[in-house]
């Protein structure tokens, strides 16, 4: 595969709930979208973490370990932030002009195309969703229908083509055709 971005595995990070880890957290996600070329999501993504963050840090208390976790799903880029405190779930409430806080689902709600809560016994994930539009050939970098559609191209790029007898128009297995053979491969995987 050609450029420099990276393949998009996911990525999960720890951290304590303190606010200044909030503006690491942050710049960390930036650096990660730009390799992954979505850097069009990543002032949505920022300001997502830093609330889902935040809450940790306001709701479940200063000092609790924590994870980040950020993959994509198929056309959506998913963002989960886990800690140990089940029982103090985020809530999306309606704040006066004037509050100072309460806004931050409210945010994340309005930025993403879903978010929600999951809980898992001793611990929540809390997560939400940005639509990335189409998937692109990186994010299936590691798919096996992938990993042979490559091979083959590889195995074609290097053969001498045949010569077709019905026609001199067309008569060399050319790299269209060699994409096409690919194509009809990984639809069929």
């Amino acid at each position: 595969m050609q450029g420099a971005r990276m393949t998009r595995k996911v990525w999960d990070v720890e951290f304590t709930a303190r606010p200044e880890e909030v503006g690491v957290l942050r710049r960390i996600v930036q650096r990660r979208l730009a390799a992954w070329g979505l850097d069009e999501l990543v002032d949505a993504a920022q300001l997502c973490v830093s609330e889902l963050v935040s809450n940790v840090v306001t709701h479940v208390g200063h000092g609790t370990p924590g994870s980040l976790t950020v993959f994509l799903t198929g056309t959506h880029l998913r963002i989960e932030v886990q800690d140990p405190d089940p029982r103090v779930l985020p809530t999306l409430v309606t704040t006066d002009v004037d509050a100072e806080g309460g806004r931050g689902m409210a945010l994340v709600e309005a930025l993403t195309d879903r978010w929600g809560v999951q809980l898992h016994g001793d611990r929540k994930v809390t997560w939400c969703e940005l639509a990335t539009g189409p998937a692109s050939p990186i994010s299936y970098a590691e798919e096996p229908s992938v990993t042979r559609a490559e091979a083959l191209l590889d195995v074609y790029a290097t053969m001498k083509p045949p010569v077709c007898s019905y026609s001199h128009e067309f008569g060399k297995v050319g790299r269209l055709a060699a994409e096409q053979s690919v194509i009809d491969i990984i639809t069929r995987a």
